[in-house]
């Protein structure tokens, strides 16, 4: 008998996947919505009663009430790192096993950083713009820095971090990194010096944050760090939105106490990023529509980039990922552990 199995948060990136690996041993249901409370009513009486196993992406929410609504539900497979849009403690009450994918991406998501470190330092977009804009000109606003004359700070020396300070050095640039963990290997091989956060912060031309959202770290990044930073410095956050006040963000690239921003997160993604789903967040927090409303004010600033949270997105980490969380959800149904988060 196949295993009954629903995929929500399908996109195109995806198919190529789907269409080169056939799954005979799964009954696969796609569909493009994410997994809520709403969505879940759509769902038939036998598929919440059939459904073994659900795969998802950060955009769904998987709360206690949507858990509850599957009677045989096993495996929770999220096809992400985080984990925080799963309510953990309701999917263990059930004994339910959620599984992540640690590591992707690590590749394409410092390539991405340096490529926005490289946009912002030679301020790329405002130029592009200007010449879509207009025909005649002086090109003088657009100086830029060398970057190995800069010193780039990074935050977190994951897979990611770890990453980021190798392109880095490649780019001659000097390093600077902060963790709770130092990796040898960067100290010996690329001479990547270690500090404490706020003498990175002092000392940084860009300052790169690839650290996890803990909840203990909501606002790391706030006013007093801003302040501490050269009012000639710029910041990435390619990590996670909740680690950076917003507002004390706009506040600083206001008042011209940093010279820029780059960030492909935001604390409430679905609101900020995702406008066609505006009109559905009846219910949304005011905090994010608050986030929202900040976002669009840092969209027209020239010396801002915003993605909406594409560091990631290559067909070789999507395809990685996909690959990783069949290899889990197979492992767990034979009573496996190696890949289960929880």
């Amino acid at each position: 008998m196949s295993i009954k199995m629903l995929v929500f948060d399908y996109r195109e990136s995806e198919k190529k996947f789907f269409g080169n690996n056939k799954f005979e041993q799964f009954d696969i249901t796609f569909y493009n919505e994410s997994l809520n409370e709403d969505f879940v009513k759509n769902l038939s009486e036998e598929q919440l009663e059939s459904t073994y196993a659900i795969s998802v992406f950060i955009d769904s929410e998987i709360t206690e009430n949507v858990i509850n609504a599957f009677k045989n539900l096993r495996i929770i497979s999220t096809r992400s790192t985080g984990v925080d849009h799963i309510n953990l403690k309701a999917a263990a009450a059930k004994n339910i096993a959620v599984i992540n994918v640690e590591g992707y991406g690590s590749k394409a998501v410092a390539q991405f950083t340096i490529g926005l470190m490289i946009s912002l330092v030679r301020r790329i977009v405002p130029a592009s713009k200007y010449i879509a804009e207009n025909e005649h000109g002086s090109c003088a606003n657009f100086l830029g820095r060398d970057l190995s004359n800069l010193t780039l700070g990074v935050v977190g020396t994951g897979a990611i971090g770890a990453a980021v300070c190798t392109l880095g050095c490649a780019f001659k640039m000097n390093v600077l990194a902060y963790d709770l963990s130092e990796k040898k290997e960067l100290i010996l091989n690329y001479d990547i010096k270690y500090t404490d956060l706020n003498t990175l912060l002092k000392n940084s031309d860009v300052v790169s944050l690839h650290i996890p959202y803990t909840g203990d770290n909501f606002h790391m990044f706030s006013d007093k760090q801003f302040s501490m930073m050269k009012d000639t410095a710029y910041i990435i956050n390619t990590s996670r939105g909740e680690i950076v006040d917003t507002f004390a963000l706009y506040k600083a690239l206001t008042e011209k106490k940093l010279a820029g921003a780059a960030l492909d997160v935001a604390m409430c993604e679905q609101v900020s990023f995702r406008c066609s789903q505006f009109s559905k967040q009846i219910n949304t927090d005011i905090m994010c529509l608050q986030e929202a409303k900040i976002v669009k004010e840092l969209v027209k600033m020239d010396n801002v980039i915003i993605t909406p949270h594409i560091a990631y997105e290559t067909q070789d980490a999507i395809d990685y990922i996909l690959e990783v969380s069949f290899k889990g959800i197979l492992d767990c149904i034979k009573g496996g552990t190696e890949y289960r988060m929880y």
